[in-house]
């Protein structure tokens, strides 16, 4: 049996080892005022410094927001790169750890991720992040900005991030005259794509890359996932699920399925072991209320579980699985909207499919054939955004490490997808190697791509599990150490206190309950192989 506590204590241990070796070689400009001056006569090929200031201590606020941000003094570097590619660097003035953090961007993007930023910038790190080239409205999941302009959709997809890593590295270099020791990418949901685009498109762009729920596969999750969960409930609206019958749903997927890991805590280890059938809940004859469901909304939770497939009777994109149902911004967000036609799932597909792909303000939802359409969308806007190819051995062969991690409780982006996309690569390391088992294409794989599942978090957080957890220092203690992740502790946080903490494992592994103490503490599990129910 693995020690949990040795293996996290030996991997923060080098965490605070590795950052102090950084700090010992990353110097601050001796005139700071005059070196982030300079940085607007820098010259970056198709962009435009559009400004650069010295941002005093807790100073910053947002544009559009009235939060000042409790920050450390940083040089501030505006710009944009052609045809729209907004972005901003950010460098401390002090205590800068020589690396790099690009943050990525959630939804269809459309601003500065300033928040994640700042968490970069905290922890001492240079930092940059694009609007990906576009802004939006606060509509979410606004799509209009890519009508006619396949440019936009382009920088949206892929280039984006990439130019910007490009000028970030230039700028923080010109600025401290030295160039960051390690650049590392983090980013959730949008922000996963990004980071697997980079992993598969730009594989030496960064030294290590975590991303979170990503949403790789982008026309067939939106295809899939978006659509099929609107088409699910809204074709007959009839079968919609009002928000008040959630926590009847939950429950009795709960009490069927929570103890099938040995403990009773409101988190499913293994959705996938879960054999609830919703029609258990069928509603009396005459009979509709918030205890039960009608037939017809049995069988919208069974389409999207069952996720959708092709007239071949091929899988577009798996469904969601149990688990969650009733948690707050989970399915009454995602799924089924405060009332028809309100949720972020039928916002998400009718913009991408109205927008990027049929370009017409006048489009039906109702109207998308599974076969003829989405392959006319994965010929028209698949090469520019999804990030699904398998075959990552040049980010290997760089020397860099993955870190995905995917919440088995996301209303979102089916946790499966990530599996999925996980096995593919090992797919593709057992040909290259042309391994005879698959344990040693697993095993090989893992030397530079890791696997988190984490149970019951939901879309990048949130959910009824564990759900806050520090991916990046694991990664850097990978990369720069040479320790990869065995573990990572997530912990619930309420009122400002740790509730409950779980060990994250390497997939396929999962956390087991040693027997011992309490089920709310990471320290009493340990990593294994999951038992099969």
């Amino acid at each position: 049996m693995k020690s949990h506590h040795s293996t996290l204590t030996r991997l923060f241990s080098a965490c605070s080892l590795s950052l102090m070796t950084a700090a010992v070689f990353a110097q601050s400009p001796s005139n700071p005022t005059a070196a982030c001056d300079q940085l607007s006569n820098l010259v970056l090929a198709d962009t435009t410094i559009s400004s650069t200031e010295l941002v005093a201590a807790n100073t910053f606020t947002p544009p559009n927001s009235n939060n000042t941000m409790p920050l450390p003094a940083f040089c501030r570097l505006v710009g944009v790169t052609s045809p729209a590619v907004n972005f901003e660097v950010w460098m401390p003035l002090q205590n800068w750890n020589g690396k790099y953090n690009g943050v990525g961007n959630g939804g269809m993007a459309g601003t500065i991720s300033y928040g994640a930023m700042a968490g970069a910038l905290r922890r001492g790190y240079a930092t940059a992040s694009t609007d990906t080239g576009h802004t939006v409205s606060p509509v979410p999941f606004d799509a209009s900005w890519a009508s006619g302009r396949p440019d936009l959709i382009e920088d949206f997809g892929h280039r984006a991030l990439h130019v910007t890593t490009v000028n970030g590295k230039a700028i923080i270099e010109a600025f401290y005259s030295e160039a960051p020791a390690y650049s590392y990418y983090t980013g959730c949901s949008k922000g996963g794509q990004m980071g697997l685009m980079e992993a598969q498109r730009y594989p030496y762009d960064f030294d290590g890359i975590v991303a979170g729920d990503p949403a790789n596969d982008w026309t067939r999750f939106y295809a899939g996932s978006h659509l099929w969960y609107s088409l699910a409930m809204l074709e007959d609206e009839a079968a919609w699920i009002p928000r008040s019958k959630l926590p009847a749903l939950g429950n009795a997927v709960d009490t069927a399925c929570d103890a099938l890991d040995g403990i009773e805590d409101g988190i499913l280890q293994n959705p996938l072991a879960c054999n609830f059938e919703p029609a258990t809940l069928t509603c009396p004859e005459g009979v509709d209320n918030d205890s039960c469901l009608t037939p017809k909304q049995v069988t919208s939770i069974e389409r999207i579980w069952s996720g959708v497939s092709n007239s071949a009777g091929e899988l577009i994109y798996p469904g969601l699985v149990p688990g969650g149902e009733a948690a707050p911004g989970g399915w009454g967000t995602w799924v089924t909207g405060a009332e028809p036609y309100s949720s972020l799932h039928w916002r998400g597909g009718e913009g991408f499919f109205r927008w990027f792909v049929f370009d017409d303000e006048d489009w039906d939802f109702r109207s998308f054939d599974f076969d003829r359409d989405l392959e006319y969308a994965l010929e028209k806007v698949g090469p520019a955004v999804d990030s699904d190819d398998p075959d990552i051995r040049a980010l290997r062969d760089n020397g860099s490490k993955l870190i995905v991690y995917h919440g088995w409780s996301d209303p979102d982006i089916s946790p499966v997808a990530s599996i999925n996309y996980f096995e593919s690569v090992v797919d593709v390391i057992a040909d290259d190697m042309r391994a005879a088992n698959y344990e040693t294409a697993l095993n090989t794989t893992q030397n530079f791509f890791r696997l988190f599942m984490v149970p019951g978090m939901g879309h990048c957080a949130g959910g009824p599990g564990p759900d806050r957890f520090d991916a990046l220092s694991a990664l850097e203690n990978w990369v720069e150490n040479g320790i990869a992740p065995e573990s990572i502790t997530a912990s619930k946080i309420v009122d400002g206190e740790v509730t409950r903490s779980r060990p994250l494992c390497v997939f396929p592994e999962v956390a087991t309950y040693s027997g011992r103490g309490s089920t709310d503490e990471a320290d009493n599990f340990y990593c294994a192989a999951p038992v099969a129910n």
